[in-house]
């Protein structure tokens, strides 16, 4: 996964600067970004704090990982019935 240039503290900041009255066209000129970005960062981030948004990444990845490991053990047990399975 491609990872962004803004940490969630910058896009929590960004996010900020729109509640405060700046609209998404100059916010996008400003900071570079494009007006899909923005929504997107609004949909993810929208009411989050910089605690919750560091929690929520680390929630994330833990999520991979347990997930990842699940697999990995699924595939495992696969094989070890397809071997048992085989008439030797």
């Amino acid at each position: 996964m491609k990872h962004s240039r803004f940490s969630e503290e910058q896009i929590i900041g960004i996010l900020k600067e729109n509640e405060s009255g700046v609209s998404w066209r100059d916010l996008s000129r400003k900071h570079g970004v494009t007006e899909q970005t923005l929504y997107r960062w609004k949909s993810q981030f929208g009411g989050l704090d910089v605690n919750e948004a560091r929690r929520l990444r680390h929630l994330e990845d833990e999520n991979r990982k347990l997930k990842q490991l699940l697999a990995e053990a699924m595939l495992d047990i696969k094989i070890l019935k397809d071997v048992n399975a085989k008439n030797w």
